[in-house]
């Protein structure tokens, strides 16, 4: 953002690129505040950030890249792969800061709502040539890069995009977090509970590492399910524990 030439008629030029820099920056930490609707619509209560679940994006790539590596790139460096992948973790999810967050449903009541896959690209497209356009080249290539999916390194943060999914549906079972009610019950006829959030993640991993890991959260989630009806009262009232009665989980 220097005129490495020393040019004076450059002089300005400086602080009108840190500006643009500034306000993209601005733009994007948006998504510290963005909820992720797909927990809004179920009514957990304060659910997570888009700038949250990025972060746990990039930590399972940390954590689990290695795994998930193993079946993605058998014969790939593990390193530089992860390097790479955690690029595109930060940066995967950054057009929603002007887009929104758009919930992937599984639930057919929920049809009529899903946007065209098309427009959804084209929006997030125009999205990141706004948000990245005076921030360096690197920031928007990482997210075409993993818009693509045509890398191990893509192919591994969306992965771990999914297993994040479904970490935190048991992370809000366990915590007893949600209540229909308080969200769009009439957006939900297939799923109960977090159910929707298994059936949406679970057809699109790739991997057998991604598949088994996503199988054992899932008995856990059920099993926390089980306690939690387990320890409820049976006239639609909370027990002293404050778990929820089946009855109150539409």
């Amino acid at each position: 953002m220097s005129d490495p030439a020393g040019d004076g008629d450059a002089g300005e030029a400086p602080e009108a690129d840190d500006d643009a820099a500034i306000d993209a920056l601005l733009a994007t930490y948006d998504l510290k505040d963005e909820r992720r609707t797909g927990w809004q619509i179920r009514g957990v209560a304060e659910p997570e950030t888009v700038a949250a679940h990025s972060w746990g994006v990039a930590y399972l790539v940390l954590a689990l890249g290695d795994r998930l590596a193993a079946d993605l790139a058998p014969d790939e460096p593990v390193e530089p792969l992860l390097d790479e992948a955690l690029r595109l973790a930060v940066v995967h999810d950054a057009a929603e800061a002007a887009t929104g967050d758009v919930a992937t449903r599984a639930d057919p009541a929920a049809a009529s709502a899903t946007p065209d896959p098309a427009e959804k690209e084209a929006a997030e497209r125009a999205a990141m040539a706004d948000l990245a356009g005076p921030l360096p080249d690197r920031v928007r290539a990482a997210w075409e890069a993993y818009e693509a999916r045509e890398t191990p390194a893509a192919r591994l943060v969306k992965e771990c995009d999914l297993i994040d999914l479904c970490l935190q549906a048991l992370a809000y079972e366990r915590a007893d977090q949600y209540d229909p009610a308080a969200g769009e019950p009439d957006a939900f006829a297939a799923y109960d509970d977090l159910d929707e959030f298994f059936a949406t993640a679970e057809p699109r991993l790739r991997t057998d590492a991604g598949r088994t890991l996503v199988a054992r959260i899932r008995e856990r989630y059920e099993a926390a399910k089980g306690d939690s009806d387990a320890g409820a009262d049976g006239d639609g009232a909370t027990d002293a524990g404050g778990e929820k009665d089946p009855g109150d989980r539409s």
